[in-house]
């Protein structure tokens, strides 16, 4: 209620198409995607957990999660939190939906948070997590993840220099990890992020909470860069998700 009396009273436009009024028209809305498809980066990290996004990092899923990340319109929040729902609803698979669901976002840097004055990939997962319990679902956020040394600006760096730059830079709450799991037993544990490039970060996060005794399902991001989004079938255990694929 309050992002829609801000909106209302300062004035906005759509972050997709600019039409004056909602962050959000309804047009853009109602094209959002609502399934999630398997896309594994190129070159694939070793050991990486499968990777589900809900489309290519462009067109509307790019406009919406660079102003809610950088210009700061929360609102966005919500429909960003669907599109991680059903991603999450689709790695998790049907078999699955009556098991808790934890939701794991990757954390931003304290000096990150403070410039952009809100933790955006937090507040989307937690409209996440609100969205999977309308629809049945026990899911909860898990802020178990922390970053524990600086690292460079990722920008321009490649797969192998991600790699190297992100290695030991996370680290989970040992014992809120386990007193989680523990509250929780046989639940499903997914690392949450916007958006998936060459998958250093979500390898980086999974490795920390596998440190520490938790077993990670997979990775939900809203979006994927566009290389890495797969177009064919890989096995019978994925055919269920929508444009399911494989990366090689």
């Amino acid at each position: 209620m309050l992002d829609a009396c801000l909106d209302l009273l300062l004035g906005s436009s759509c972050a997709v198409c600019a039409r004056p009024g909602r962050v959000l028209c309804r047009a853009c809305a109602d094209g959002l995607p609502s399934a999630g498809r398997v896309c594994w980066p190129t070159p694939r990290p070793v050991g990486l957990a499968l990777p589900v996004s809900a489309g290519e990092y462009d067109g509307a899923l790019k406009a919406l999660v660079n102003a809610h990340k950088e210009r700061r319109q929360f609102a966005l929040a919500r429909p960003l939190g669907t599109v991680l729902a059903h991603v999450v609803r689709d790695l998790i698979g049907p078999e699955a939906a009556d098991r808790p669901v934890l939701l794991v976002p990757v954390p931003s840097r304290a000096v990150v948070v403070r410039s952009r004055g809100h933790d955006p990939m937090l507040r989307t997962t937690r409209q996440a997590a609100n969205q999977l319990r309308r629809w049945g679902l026990d899911a909860t956020v898990v802020g178990v993840l922390q970053t524990r040394t600086v690292v460079r600006d990722q920008s321009g760096l490649h797969a192998v220099d991600r790699a190297r730059n992100l290695a030991g830079s996370m680290q989970a709450s040992g014992t809120r990890l386990q007193q989680t799991l523990q509250r929780r037993p046989g639940a499903s544990l997914v690392i949450t992020d916007d958006v998936l490039t060459t998958g250093s970060t979500a390898r980086e996060a999974q490795r920390a909470l596998e440190d520490g005794g938790a077993t990670v399902a997979g990775i939900a991001t809203v979006a994927a860069t566009r290389k890495r989004l797969a177009t064919t079938a890989t096995s019978e255990s994925l055919s269920s998700l929508p444009f399911s694929g494989s990366g090689d």
